[in-house]
């Protein structure tokens, strides 16, 4: 069975989850409040944030603004992005975390990326006594591979744990997380919240229309989404989208939630208007056909076992 995260009065976590990473950077106290509250008037219960994100700006904004409906709202966050996954940091970085948001227990708390060089005993022993404590509800894994996220998952049971949400990155021209991440997370019942599904903006089709964003000014993006293939893709969603008379974004958001595993994937803007869009996704009716068709736009990774002649 599926893990489902739930808020702290029971209440479903949503099928988008928020990322708060322009919170207190790109976006200012009063154009992040706007997103939040979009969010929460479209039915948004899930928000994610982490350690890093801003400076700490982010996790501070996102907590003044669940304080009056706390109870309702899952709030996620990260550690251990840097100084690796051991007892000390971990138990840093989350007490950081509660205090910045000024709430007593969050609902997740992910190890933010892999860490080779600290034993996982260390690490989920750890969250074993922040669980018993009650400053964590659930344990997420962020920038995992399959094969990572497995091993967790054997060492998290030996202390009566296990893993509740993943978040690899997965959109239309990054489709890596199909080959084993994805059916891995299926078979295992861990929901799966992947990132960035709308490719840094450029399956937003603004790139190709000259505009400026992360994929201009963060190096890290343009080498990225540094190829060619992925531009062309990217281009034939925004026919595709023209055809079907909705925004780019929107058939980019919906797409990725239309996966066979149901993923749940977190959307996020540096507005409310450029938040619209994504938001749209939760009312677009994916047809297996238009799936398909857009699909095509990008390759199909092939296989594990890299039989193709085995798929059907």
């Amino acid at each position: 069975m599926k893990q489902t995260l739930t808020s702290p009065n029971g209440t479903a976590a949503s099928r988008l989850a928020f990322g708060t990473m322009q919170f207190g950077g790109r976006a200012d106290a009063a154009q992040s409040k706007a997103m939040f509250n979009a969010c929460v008037q479209a039915g948004i219960t899930h928000f994610d944030t982490a350690h890093v994100y801003t400076d700490g700006a982010s996790e501070t904004l996102l907590g003044e603004f669940v304080q009056d409906r706390r109870d309702d709202l899952i709030i996620a966050t990260k550690a251990a992005y840097s100084g690796g996954a051991s007892r000390d940091t971990i138990l840093t970085s989350a007490e950081t975390s509660r205090q910045r948001m000024q709430i007593d227990t969050l609902d997740v708390l992910y190890l933010h990326r892999f860490d080779p060089e600290t034993p996982f005993t260390e690490s989920f022993e750890t969250f074993a006594e922040l669980k018993a404590k009650g400053h964590i509800r659930h344990i997420g894994l962020s920038n995992f591979a399959a094969w990572q996220v497995v091993k967790a998952a054997g060492v998290a049971a030996t202390f009566d744990l296990d893993i509740a949400v993943i978040q690899p990155m997965y959109n239309l021209v990054k489709r890596q997380a199909e080959v084993e991440i994805l059916p891995m997370a299926d078979d295992l019942g861990i929901l799966v919240a992947p990132y960035s599904p709308l490719g840094g903006g450029l399956l937003t089709g603004k790139y190709a229309e000259g505009a400026q964003g992360r994929l201009t000014e963060d190096e890290r993006y343009a080498a990225r989404y540094g190829v060619d293939a992925m531009h062309s893709a990217a281009r034939g969603l925004s026919d595709i989208a023209a055809q079907e008379g909705v925004h780019p974004a929107t058939l980019a958001v919906a797409w990725a939630m239309a996966h066979p595993t149901a993923p749940g994937p977190i959307i996020s803007a540096r507005s409310e208007e450029q938040l619209k869009p994504s938001l749209a996704a939760l009312d677009f009716e994916m047809s297996p056909e238009l799936y398909d068709h857009i699909a095509a736009l990008s390759p199909t990774p092939p296989p594990a076992t890299d039989r193709l002649e085995e798929q059907t």
